[in-house]
């Protein structure tokens, strides 16, 4: 691992970089993140890495986002993951932004390229489910512990039950894998106390238990996006998909925007980059201009900083003990499965639709993984080879 501190700019370059080219979802995303920053750039190592999915996993809120702010925090501390942060979400951020502006007169949910991107994004976490299932399932145990999360999610899809699977993982993983747990880790580079998480879930709560008050008490739009965003992004459980319904409930219903333009907003979501979180750009600029904008994507990531402000001083503790070590050997495992489930539904039954699609996937499954060529440069691929295979 690459133990040097990062600057500001290489955090900001690399994430950037990623926000450009990580499309596909919650799902593919740790897998770009894996490429880039673990395997090319050695800023952690592979065990370092999945601790932080495992934790991710347990938080609340956008869980590939919440990785790649804290890794830019362990790189160049609060400042890093706010750089990291920026450049992951702006760029989608701004597209979302402008395809509101204009969706009206140019509705992009139906192009042609969205399907050469779900067929990229099928064989970026074919890839990514390959190398973390043997790195987090190396044996029987764990492997069958993979497979009954990915058997019970498949059978019942929900938020609930994927939290459900990760509690129970992580307890028969206290039980099941203690004695073989390997307690002598490297420390995270934690730049902020145990004081600072203290505050910071405080502030969480307060926020928390404050804002309604706050919003019902006032007529003042931009108030009350704040604290609906905020209450979605610190609550929702699963990420990416699960948090469209919630979101829904909680602007149509109300009269802030009708179905019709929230559908055609999660349609464009699901074509660009980055965390899908940033539909909350598009529907706070439907509902409120460019100031809704950065008012509800403020509020929906907020939580995400502060949960993990609170929860990294607390783990290079947690992490010399063979318990929570067992229960993050267990929690990676049901990761695995998760991801599988995932690969499935919804990657493979949205992305595979044609023969054409399967073999495009193979051949771009085959640069990632063979010939080893960068994730973003797949993605050019398979968007001009769909756009190929469209004309014949």
């Amino acid at each position: 691992m690459n133990k040097s501190k990062g600057t500001l700019k290489e955090i900001l370059l690399a994430s950037t970089k990623l926000g450009f080219t990580s499309f596909g979802g919650p799902v593919a995303h740790l897998a770009y993140f894996k490429d880039e920053y673990i395997d090319r750039r050695k800023w952690l190592d592979e065990k370092t890495y999945a601790d932080i999915i495992a934790l991710c996993q347990f938080l609340p809120g956008p869980a590939s986002s919440q990785v790649g702010i804290a890794i830019g925090m362990l790189r160049g501390g609060l400042l890093g993951g706010i750089v990291s942060f920026l450049g992951f979400t702006v760029p989608s951020i701004l597209v979302l932004i402008f395809f509101a502006l204009i969706y009206q007169t140019y509705d992009l949910s139906d192009a042609g390229f969205i399907q050469s991107l779900k067929v990229v994004a099928a064989a970026v976490v074919l890839h990514a489910l390959i190398g973390l299932g043997k790195k987090l399932t190396p044996d029987l145990t764990r492997i069958g512990l993979a497979l009954a999360a990915a058997f019970i999610m498949l059978l019942f899809p929900s938020a609930w039950m994927q939290v459900a699977i990760i509690l129970v993982a992580g307890l028969l993983g206290s039980k099941l894998f203690a004695k073989i747990a390997n307690t002598k880790v490297e420390p995270f580079p934690v730049t902020f106390s145990k004081k600072a998480g203290a505050a910071s879930l405080a502030i969480l709560a307060s926020l928390l238990a404050f804002l309604p008050l706050i919003a019902r008490t006032t007529d003042h739009m931009l108030v009350q996006l704040f604290d609906t965003f905020f209450r979605v992004g610190s609550l929702v459980f699963g990420g990416g998909h699960v948090v469209l319904p919630m979101i829904e409930r909680e602007v149509v219903p109300t009269g802030w925007i009708d179905s019709g333009e929230f559908l055609a907003g999660y349609g464009m979501a699901q074509a660009v980059p980055g965390p899908l979180f940033t539909f909350a750009s598009y529907l706070g600029t439907m509902i409120e201009g460019v100031t809704g904008a950065v008012v509800a994507t403020i509020g929906i990531f907020l939580p995400s900083f502060l949960f993990l402000i609170a929860a990294l001083p607390f783990l290079n503790e947690l992490r010399k003990r063979s318990k929570f070590q067992g229960v993050l050997m267990g929690v990676n495992a049901s990761v695995v499965g998760i991801l599988l489930a995932a690969f499935y539904d919804p990657v493979i039954t949205s992305a595979i639709t044609s023969n054409a699609d399967f073999a495009l996937a193979t051949v771009l499954f085959a640069c990632l993984h063979f010939f080893k060529i960068p994730a973003w440069a797949v993605v050019l691929i398979g968007v001009g080879a769909g756009f190929i295979l469209n004309l014949i």
